[in-house]
């Protein structure tokens, strides 16, 4: 028996996953060990052992407790390598700040001249043309947004609204050049629900998405491909989830994210390969998800 076996039912992981209890569970106190043993001295995470602190893994490792209802070790130490990190671009400001943000920590004025000034001059969307490293198109925007929610920042958005619509395509999805893609439409809709776009007048993103959720568990980037992958899963279940939808296949698709789970305790982006903190907090959010549905 796989030791995913004991949580693959879906009445088993809600139990498991509801807040005041996680921590006490067998899944609960694999995960969280995972992610507690991977804390540096100075405070910051890394998902590998013996890896320097980075600003990503240390959100995603404080995300991931903050499901599981576990508290931060060596919290002083974490918030002072917080708060010496020298962030640069949006990226490093997104990751920084969120972390801040769960350790009930408030955003210096850096945060704020940083987020007003890209809000004042429209550079906080606007570019389709990014590397291919970046998640999708419409990443930043979203964490600019973000950011923008927490500092209590409202952009106009009318510009950023029309923008992210031209990406919208005749399958209902995002994504630049007329390719929707499960990633895209994420970023956009995230991005458009925080703007306050009306959830009907996206209604017609729902069948797109559904073309991406396979019978057998998980999502897939784009409609009929395959296999499923834990970044393409989340994607899925967050965009259905911010359209007041939820799985058609919950119980197939928590079995997908178990599996996905590795000795360590971590969870990887597929059946084979090495766990992350993004994988890992990817996963806990999709279970938390379905566990409340």
């Amino acid at each position: 028996m796989s030791e995913a076996e004991p949580f693959a039912s879906k009445s088993t992981v809600s139990i498991s996953l509801r807040k005041q209890q996680t921590t006490d569970s067998s899944l609960g106190k694999r995960i969280v060990a995972y992610v507690v043993n991977r804390q540096n001295d100075d405070g910051g995470y890394a998902f590998a052992q013996g890896l320097d602190s980075n600003a990503q893994d240390t959100y995603y490792g404080l995300a991931v407790l903050s499901i599981l209802g576990s508290p931060f070790p060596q919290m002083d130490r974490t918030i002072k390598w917080l708060r010496d990190f020298d962030v640069g671009n949006i990226y490093s400001y997104f990751y920084i700040g969120k972390a801040l943000t769960l350790c009930n920590k408030p955003l210096g004025s850096q945060f704020r001249e940083y987020v007003e000034s890209a809000v004042s001059r429209g550079r906080y969307f606007g570019n389709v043309d990014v590397y291919v490293e970046v998640s999708s198109e419409f990443e930043s925007t979203l964490m600019f947004l973000e950011l923008a929610s927490v500092l209590k920042i409202s952009p106009d958005g009318q510009e950023a609204r029309r923008w992210l619509l031209r990406y919208r395509n005749k399958d209902g999805g995002f994504g630049a050049c007329g390719h929707s893609n499960i990633n895209s439409t994420h970023h956009a809709i995230a991005s458009l629900c925080l703007l306050k776009v009306n959830r009907r007048d996206l209604n017609d993103t729902v069948g797109f998405v559904r073309k991406c959720e396979q019978p057998h568990g998980g999502f897939t980037v784009v409609p009929r491909s395959a296999p499923p992958y834990m970044e393409h899963t989340y994607y899925g279940v967050m965009t259905l989830g911010l359209l007041g939808e939820s799985c058609r296949f919950p119980s197939q698709t928590m079995d997908f994210v178990l599996k996905c789970q590795r000795d360590n305790g971590g969870f990887a982006r597929s059946v084979l390969g090495i766990s992350t903190f993004e994988n890992t907090f990817q996963a806990a959010s999709i279970m938390q998800r379905i566990a409340s549905t």
